[in-house]
């Protein structure tokens, strides 16, 4: 699936089950949640936290998902195009970047 036809997923799904977009700020509110879930599996896994037995079902992919899921809603609501805000995102990290993490003597 491209990011095209998954931002066109998420509005059908919306239309066809969920009444309407939550308004941005909502939306902002809930993927600030849905980060949060996701930097507490990563702690958990990679990190020195012990997992909580409420956090041992947790599916990494599924959490990520969910954050897709809230930014293409964002997107879709706001007008932006993710393929082509995406694509010039890096080219501007290409440009500005090409070089700089080959210089960093801490990548090496």
């Amino acid at each position: 699936m491209t990011i095209k036809e998954a931002q066109a997923a998420v509005d059908e799904w919306i239309k066809t089950y969920g009444v309407r977009y939550f308004n941005e700020l909502t939306n902002m509110a809930l993927l600030t949640e849905e980060v949060g879930e996701l930097a507490r599996i990563i702690a958990r896994t990679y990190g020195e936290q012990s997992f909580k037995e409420s956090d041992k079902n947790r599916d990494l992919g599924d959490e990520m998902a969910d954050i897709l899921w809230v930014l293409i809603c964002l997107a879709n609501q706001t007008g932006v195009d993710l393929t082509e805000a995406f694509a010039k995102n890096m080219e501007k990290k290409t440009q500005r970047d090409k070089e700089r993490h080959w210089k960093n003597e801490k990548l090496k």
